[in-house]
């Protein structure tokens, strides 16, 4: 789960993670945590959308009337934006919607960003993704497979960058997640609940030991902290340099072909996710255990299901890996 969360800050192209597993494993907190590691980033000063100054294919056209007029953009830097989508939400929260008040007051009809608009170059982290709204779910599909999204209401039709890492987390009891979103995320992992005493001991200490005093708690682990952050930030810069050989990009697309898994999508986070661990790893070529590392996380969830089998996903995708690199 970690090394998901990690690989998808490095890379946020790879997709995103669902986090699946037993309630009471910490998966929301450690999602939640992973907000302390993000560098941050450079936004266009006083834009909604937290437009890169530097990308303007991508920047937002409230940023670009600025730009135009003002000839030179004023930038700021802002912690990476970490947005919660509750089950709950309306349509209108998500997407954005018009200023009732402005309309009202000045007789003028607005925008007023969503969710989506405040989650762009950001986290969109998404609690019990599997019980979400259908329609929800569609604006979820829409925006993540565009990087856009697209608003029509009351005559205004408004179009913003949103492209965010999609983090979703939920209990497998609780339902299955509908197969086109579950394709978008770039990785899954599965957690379990821990079975070692010592190791549960070991936590229960801990989260008492947080409970009673928060602040010595995270000094405690500060210098752990930052120098995992300086990892992560040293493997961004390094990621453009990692090369992956063509021999190994060929046994990837073996791996999915026998795998009979559905497009191509498997094939592409598999390379980027191998790239962004050796990046982690401070190499500049990927070797086989990275992928052996990552490929798993791929994959699992790409698989077709077959009722009639009682192998887990993640062991037939090992058992090929080794099957194709000869093991």
């Amino acid at each position: 789960m970690k090394l998901a969360l990690i690989l998808n800050v490095i890379d946020p192209k790879i997709g995103g993670v669902m986090i699946m597993g037993d309630r009471g494993t910490g998966k929301s907190t450690t999602i939640r945590a992973i907000a302390d590691l993000l560098p941050k980033i450079r936004v266009v000063l006083d834009d909604p959308f937290n437009s890169d100054p530097h990308d303007y294919e991508n920047i937002s056209d409230h940023a670009k009337n600025f730009s135009s007029e003002k000839q030179s953009l004023q930038t700021t830097l802002i912690n990476v934006p970490m947005i919660d989508l509750p089950l709950g939400a309306t349509e209108d929260r998500v997407c954005g919607t018009i200023d009732i008040e402005k309309a009202l007051t000045e007789g003028v009809k607005t925008f007023e960003p969503g969710l989506l608009a405040k989650a762009n170059r950001g986290i969109l982290y998404v609690d019990e993704v599997n019980l979400l709204d259908d329609h929800l779910v569609d604006v979820l599909l829409d925006s993540s497979a565009s990087g856009w999204n697209t608003v029509e209401r009351e005559g205004i039709s408004i179009r913003h960058p949103a492209r965010f890492v999609l983090v979703g987390s939920g209990n497998p009891e609780e339902g299955e997640l509908r197969p086109q979103l579950l394709d978008r995320f770039g990785m899954h992992a599965e957690i379990k609940t821990v079975k070692d005493p010592s190791l549960r001991v070991q936590i229960v200490e801990q989260r008492s030991q947080f409970d009673q005093d928060p602040y010595s708690c995270m000094q405690e682990y500060a210098k752990q902290q930052d120098l995992l952050k300086l990892q992560i930030i040293d493997a961004q810069q390094l990621l453009p340099e990692v090369i992956i050989d063509f021999s190994l990009r060929m046994k990837i697309s073996q791996i999915c072909a026998k795998l009979d898994v559905d497009g191509l999508r498997g094939d592409i986070v598999t390379n980027r996710a191998a790239k962004a661990f050796a990046a982690y790893n401070s190499r500049k070529k990927v070797d086989v255990s990275d992928i052996k590392k990552v490929i798993i996380l791929c994959l699992r969830h790409r698989l077709r299901k077959d009722p009639l089998e009682s192998i887990d996903s993640g062991m037939r995708v090992q058992q090929i890996t080794n099957e194709i690199f000869g093991e």
